[in-house]
């Protein structure tokens, strides 16, 4: 079933049908602030963090999925509807959403009354941006109100859902004639608040969810709504809200619009407040001041048009192939920026709580924007490499708004100090900025402890290659390049964590992958080192990475593909003699790269292999056959159904490697 087309002249992808199979999401935002929207406007925005800096209140694994984000309700006597279908779901006469490039717009009709929605982050500006507009296409007079709401986060997202004890009894707000200031936790340590502000002077207001909603009520069907009106509720504890109440009328054929935003300020520690118990809203009113019209609104949508314009115009190509020309020249290079922005730390189903950006994922994602934006990816690679182990190793992740690393999800995955090398190496390609090696660099975020990029690099690589096992292959660590294959773990305690328990010692788990990683890094390692006088060492690098090809080729080969690894007994991984598991997509993509066993026609067969077993008319998956029973040597992998996540299911992520 086809649910929308893309438009490839204006750079958007139109779906027709709300009731899609999941929420169709795009992601708002350029640098600092960042909003998830939905194809029904649900989603929340939030500042560089989408733990510490959450602004709006999102639920995930809920029923209906999707339920709430930007809400908005429009009452036609009797006859109440959402212009982004939900929450209220009502049948629509017309309804469409266009994804596009930093922007959405949701445009619906019902009983002659057209409504549209324009959601979009203004280059420069920490807000959202919400044009409405409202047309009466029918022959008579209309008389329509109107809701438009949002739910505050109460900032720390994990303890907004988690520590109600405390929660529950610190919201508050601070209401203006048409602006909500969220301005919970700011008496105290906080120097930021959140505001939703409308250029319109609303009818009636709430802060107070209860109020508005209903104890019982869902989202569907608040209670202000059904009784129109509001009761100018203010929020004292509980769950603040900011909802805005119009009393419209339209005569045959007239428009109205109006400006919403949605926005975040720091205030310095001597500016926070206007007077005592009043926090200082100047740099919020220049905001709203700034949108407050809808010129002023087409021109900050145009800027955000010209700056995609130059974005995707950097690389471009001409094929006679549509497809090709479409990924490649608009939605490919869109979401390798999207991907950079945000690193995956929150999306349909990383809620922004159980991790922040990876370490490892940072240096992947880098690679598909340097062309784009390579100064702030200079800047990102500063920041990981600042989060470097002293040992050379890796914190997995890091908080964006702090920038420092943590084992919150695992530590101890040892392919991660390659991917650092990876990242540089191509960032010097890209733009010839050779001073990058260096400059100096914490480790740990540690200002007693630096070092150059490149000596970051050689530390990396030593970590690597100083930790070998019985075959002379890379240990695995915690995991690899799959989190799921926790070689070491051995978990046979329910709700224990894969990712952070070790019940081996870790001396025997190997990984061909990582060695052939390491083959790949340490090749351009070696070329780098050259390039920078350094000769005896390139030399050693280049001797440890040949020896490595070897080791590959005389240990990690089972006869057709390349085996994924060694388990903590000693036992292969990905071998024709395993009943399950018997070989993975990783290998089979990164040794033939590395061009192990070329003499021997190895890279060849593997891929062969690869389109015999693990390519499907969906894609190439990760692993085949599943997974059927749980493997205590092989840990997280195989306590999933065959065909999800890592135990069969289809990667995106690793295809352009294969």
């Amino acid at each position: 079933m086809q649910f929308g087309f893309f438009d490839d002249k204006n750079r958007e992808y139109v779906i027709q049908k709300p009731d899609t199979p999941l929420p169709w999401i795009n992601y708002l935002g350029s640098v600092n602030f960042f909003s998830i929207i939905s194809h029904t406007a649900g989603g929340y925005s939030f500042y560089k963090d989408a733990l510490l800096r959450r602004l709006t209140r999102f639920r995930y694994n809920t029923q209906p999925a999707d339920i709430n984000g930007r809400l908005f309700y429009i009452r036609d006597e009797d006859t109440i509807w959402s212009p982004a279908w939900k929450p209220v779901k009502t049948g629509l006469d017309r309804w469409e959403c266009r994804h596009g490039t930093g922007y959405t717009k949701i445009t619906s009709a019902k009983n002659d009354i057209e409504a549209s929605l324009l959601f979009f982050i203004p280059v420069g500006d920490n807000a959202e941006i919400t044009l409405l507009r409202v047309k009466n296409t029918g022959n008579k007079n209309k008389k329509i109100k109107l809701w438009s709401v949002i739910e505050f986060c109460l900032w720390n997202a994990l303890d907004d859902m988690n520590n109600l004890q405390r929660t529950l009894s610190t919201g508050e707000v601070e209401i203006a004639p048409a602006a909500i200031f969220h301005t919970t936790e700011y008496r105290e340590r906080r120097n930021h608040y959140s505001f939703y502000a409308t250029n319109t002077n609303p009818s009636g207001f709430d802060t107070d969810r209860d109020a508005f909603f209903g104890q019982y009520n869902g989202y569907h069907e608040p209670e202000a709504v059904s009784r129109g009106n509001c009761c100018a509720s203010v929020a004292h504890g509980w769950s603040p809200i900011a909802a805005f109440q119009f009393d419209i009328a339209l005569a045959p054929g007239e428009e109205k619009e109006i400006i919403f935003s949605l926005g975040y300020v720091e205030n310095k520690a001597d500016k926070k407040w206007e007077k005592p118990g009043i926090a200082d809203k100047k740099q919020a009113q220049k905001i709203i001041d700034k949108y407050s019209s809808p010129g002023q609104v087409s021109a900050a949508l145009d800027e955000l048009k010209s700056y995609w314009d130059g974005l995707l115009g950097v690389y471009s190509v001409s094929s006679p192939e549509k497809k090709l020309d479409r990924m490649v020249n608009i939605w490919n290079q869109y979401q390798c920026i999207v991907t950079f922005n945000i690193s995956r730390s929150a999306s349909g189903f990383e809620t922004g709580i159980g991790r922040g950006i990876g370490f490892r994922d940072t240096n992947q994602d880098v690679l598909g924007c340097m062309h784009q934006i390579p100064q702030r990816v200079r800047e990102r690679l500063l920041d990981v490499a600042a989060t470097q182990l002293a040992s050379g190793g890796a914190f997995h992740q890091y908080q964006p708004l702090t920038k420092r690393g943590n084992n919150v999800i695992g530590g101890d995955f040892n392919d991660d100090p390659l991917w650092l090398i990876m990242a540089v190496c191509a960032y010097i390609k890209e733009t010839g900025d050779w001073e990058i090696l260096s400059e100096k660099v914490m480790f740990e975020n540690n200002p007693g402890i630096t070092g150059t990029i490149l000596e970051h690099l050689l530390k990396g690589f030593d970590f690597v290659t100083s930790r070998r096992g019985p075959h002379g292959l890379p240990l695995i660590g915690r995991a690899d390049w799959n989190d799921c294959l926790n070689l070491n773990c051995f978990s046979e305690t329910p709700d224990e964590s894969f990712q952070t328990c070790t019940n081996m010692d870790g001396t025997t788990a190997e990984s061909v992958f990582i060695a052939a990683l390491m083959v790949l890094a340490g090749k351009q390692l070696a070329q780098v080192l050259s390039h920078e006088g350094h000769g005896k060492k390139s030399d050693e690098v280049n001797k440890i990475t040949g020896d490595m090809e070897q080791t590959i080729v005389k240990h990690g080969w089972d006869g057709k593909w390349f085996l994924r690894a060694y388990d903590a007994l000693g036992n292969k991984v990905g071998s024709s003699s395993n009943t399950d598991g018997k070989i993975f997509i990783e290998t089979q993509g990164f040794c033939g790269i590395i061009q192990a066993g070329h003499d021997k026609g190895y890279p060849l067969m593997a891929l062969e292999s690869t389109e015999k077993y693990l390519a499907t008319e969906h894609g190439i998956v990760l692993v085949d056959p599943a997974f059927t029973d749980y493997h205590l040597n092989l840990g997280e992998i195989s306590s999933y159904p065959p065909g999800y996540k890592e135990n069969g299911g289809i990667f995106c992520h690793h295809k352009p490697w294969v």
